[in-house]
């Protein structure tokens, strides 16, 4: 195994461990919490210092968010045409579970 792949693996896995900033915001649905980007925007607040995420977006920032914030803005871009969606009203009849 490569020393890249070595690296990649703890890097995943630094990320899975602190929860990625999307994912959470998602999982949070707080009323009137940022929709689009909003996990990107969770971790730039988190390293600007921002006192209240809870508050603000419904979820704790990740504990290193420095490392989560390339995989959240990624993240928030596949699923940019949802959040707007979202932020729009707009219901795309969509549907989870069994």
């Amino acid at each position: 195994m490569s020393s890249v792949a070595v690296r990649m693996g703890c890097l995943l896995l630094m990320l899975a461990s602190s929860g990625c900033a999307t994912l959470r915001t998602l999982d949070a649905a707080k009323p009137g919490a940022p929709v689009i980007y909003a996990g990107t925007r969770l971790d730039l607040y988190a390293l600007n210092d921002g006192c209240c995420a809870p508050q603000r977006f419904g979820a704790e920032a990740p504990q290193y968010p420095g490392l989560d914030l390339p995989a959240s803005a990624v993240l928030d871009t596949l699923l940019l045409p949802f959040s707007l969606a979202t932020e729009l009203g707009v219901s795309l009849g969509v549907s989870g579970g069994l």
